[in-house]
């Protein structure tokens, strides 16, 4: 269905959550979607992955070794990246994960892809991957309270999605892009009450779910999603508190002074500014708790 009358059609309905979740199917197309509500009912091919990882990046090579490393760490098996017209060290640094077959490399061009993305990864690996997540290099998804992701997400297998909300790191005052990795660079994060953290991202099965509803939410088949503390989702993530004891996502925002500026020279691959605005940098540079 075209975006436009999608946008249209979901517009009518009061309720923000079922609002938005009718947008995602029906910018899926609502065919298309019974087809596939209908083949996954059908279809019980084994997962070959437990979790992985779906990400668009434009020119973010020098931070993808840490972002892999650490979440490999922490129970991915595969990573589905997107390349956004990356005109840097991408392709070198993504070679021996490439080559290991750790890494799925997709060039992607074009503007606003972000979306795209998403829904390439998901018809091209429904049946790969038990549970897919959908994050951006900026963003390490941390569990607080298990050893592993897939520990937290075992929990959830009755769910079709997971939301797991951020904390904002802040610059630290750093001017400079320095040496070492983002987690040691940057140690100051918002309270974690903070409204800007009720932001989520999501892990979802994606034989349960369509589509994802921008770069947050998943239009979901089936059921309901669940909050990391194992509660039904109800409300919009913009009206229920942050959760960040269980498990949260780390979101470097802006990194150092610098390093904001290269990402306000390249834009973004979601396409939704051609340009970071520098009121961007002073609204998510926060820095009201500083780590040990």
């Amino acid at each position: 269905m075209n975006k436009a009358l999608a946008e249209i059609i979901a517009g009518v309905i009061p309720h923000k959550m079922t609002r938005n979740r009718w947008r995602g199917i029906l910018r899926y197309g609502p065919v298309k979607a019974l087809k596939l509500k209908l083949r996954m009912k059908r279809d019980h091919t084994p997962p070959k992955y437990y979790l992985a990882v779906c990400a668009i990046a434009k020119n973010e090579g020098p931070y993808f070794k840490e972002w892999i490393e650490w979440h490999r760490a922490h129970g991915v098996e595969k990573f589905y990246i997107y390349d956004n017209e990356s005109t840097d060290c991408t392709q070198e640094v993504l070679t021996p994960y490439i080559e290991s077959g750790l890494v799925e490399y997709i060039s992607f061009p074009g503007y606003r892809k972000q979306l795209a993305a998403y829904d390439d990864c998901l018809e091209k690996h429904r049946l790969e991957a038990r549970w897919i997540a959908f994050i951006d290099l900026d963003e390490f998804i941390v569990p607080m309270k298990d050893k592993t992701i897939p520990d937290f997400l075992s929990r959830f297998e009755n769910f079709p999605a997971v939301e797991i909300n951020w904390l904002i790191y802040g610059s630290g005052g750093a001017k400079k892009k320095l040496p070492g990795t983002m987690m040691d660079r940057f140690k100051c994060h918002s309270l974690p009450g903070n409204r800007l953290n009720r932001h989520v991202k999501s892990i979802v099965n994606p034989r349960r779910v369509f589509t994802m509803i921008g770069c947050h939410e998943a239009a979901r088949i089936s059921g309901y999603a669940a909050d990391s503390h194992g509660n039904l989702i109800t409300k919009h993530f913009r009206e229920r508190e942050p959760q960040q004891d269980i498990i949260r996502i780390n979101h470097y925002a802006v990194r150092s002074f610098e390093e904001f500026l290269e990402k306000q020279n390249r834009g973004r691959a979601s396409g939704t500014q051609k340009t970071v605005p520098i009121e961007y940098f002073a609204q998510y540079d926060l820095n009201d708790i500083k780590e040990s």
